[in-house]
């Protein structure tokens, strides 16, 4: 498994990324069990890469639209 660097990344918690994306917390819970999302995981908590959740959003805008939507 390659080394990741978070030395320069913000960690944001569960809830602020469902809060970021207008989503419930479950369905941040399923993006990152699935693998669609990184996080790291601290004790029994979840953090997410500020930076991961602005990559995921890009990639679900597909021609000026989103794909789930």
């Amino acid at each position: 498994m390659a080394a990741v660097d978070f030395s320069s990344s913000r960690f944001l918690t569960v809830a602020e990324v469902a809060e970021m994306m207008r989503v419930s917390k479950m369905t941040v819970y399923r993006l990152v069990h699935s693998g669609e999302m990184p996080a790291v995981r601290f004790g029994r908590s979840y953090r997410v890469p500020e930076g991961a959740v602005e990559e995921y959003l890009r990639k679900a805008v597909v021609d000026g639209r989103s794909e789930t939507a």
